[in-house]
């Protein structure tokens, strides 16, 4: 029987061997493979860039003007105030299409054919979310270029600014590993598309991403506040230097320490997630 054949049911899977440098291994052959598929595919690339690219240039322009921001309607205050949401709920978006090429890979039989090789368990997933990881960095890069052409500026340096796109693709590969755990519990890339969707725009929207939080009912701003997608928001905004003169920051925990709160956030769902997404490869029926 070829190795790439499905296991014989009760069979046990095969070990992988090497330990930690043979799961990196793995883990990069399988990123590589995803990096050239999506080479060959560049409609991928492209479809990804069409809406957030439409987000920008929508809220800049019709937004922009409509919405105080610490008490000014400026329109080029709004547009700095904004760019942050935006990049971050693209990095969220991609959630979407982690979890559709998992399914896609699991409708195919691809996966099946992985578990049947001597490699490590979670090098799959691993590779799937590196591949994404870059991906979602080339993405952030065109529509950085499109924000400045709108008017955007950053008021920082250097360091804080990379500090800020490096908080944004850590947030970006935590919500990866959800899209990986939502790509292997579906049977179709479309259900895997739709559930990556439908909870990502309660997510994005309660949030500090596109008006302030101060501006919401009790109940909302309190989930605002402390939802994870606002802490990165806001700690963008800082290292960006893109909080207006006279905006009220809240008084919750992750309002006040938002970068310490953003990669706390990450590193809590990466934990959570990679643990969950192993889990359900491993026992994926072969």
């Amino acid at each position: 029987m070829s190795a790439l054949t499905d296991t014989a049911p009760g069979r046990p899977l095969p070990r992988a061997r090497g330990g930690v440098g043979q799961s990196v291994r793995d883990s990069l052959v399988v990123a590589q493979r995803n990096l050239i598929r999506m080479a060959r595919i560049p409609e991928m690339i492209i479809f990804g860039l069409i809406q957030p690219i439409m987000f920008v240039v929508l809220f800049s322009y019709v937004f922009g003007g409509s919405i105080s921001v610490g008490g000014n309607l400026s329109p080029d205050v709004y547009r700095e105030f904004l760019m942050a949401g935006i990049f971050a709920q693209t990095v969220t978006f991609a959630t979407a299409g982690a979890g559709a090429g998992i399914a896609d890979d699991m409708h195919k039989g691809l996966i099946d054919r992985f578990r049947s090789l001597p490699m490590a368990r979670g090098a799959v997933l691993t590779g799937r979310t590196l591949a994404d990881l870059v991906q979602t960095a080339l993405t952030l890069v065109v529509l950085a270029v499109v924000a400045l052409i709108v008017g955007w500026r950053v008021h920082e340096n250097i360091g804080k600014v990379l500090a800020g796109f490096g908080l944004l693709l850590l947030f970006g590969y935590a919500f990866s590993w959800i899209g990986a755990l939502i790509g292997l519990s579906v049977r179709t890339p479309e259900a895997a598309t739709s559930g990556g969707l439908i909870w990502l725009f309660p997510l994005t929207f309660i949030s500090n991403a596109f008006v302030p939080s101060t501006n919401m009912p009790a109940v909302l701003r309190h989930i605002a506040e402390w939802n994870p997608f606002s802490a990165t928001v806001q700690a963008c905004r800082e290292l960006f230097g893109n909080l207006p003169a006279g905006y009220p920051v809240p008084d919750a925990w992750p309002m006040q320490h938002p970068v310490l709160a953003s990669v706390l956030w990450s590193l809590l769902i990466i934990a959570i997630f990679r643990t969950l997404s192993v889990r359900k490869y491993r026992s994926a029926s072969a």
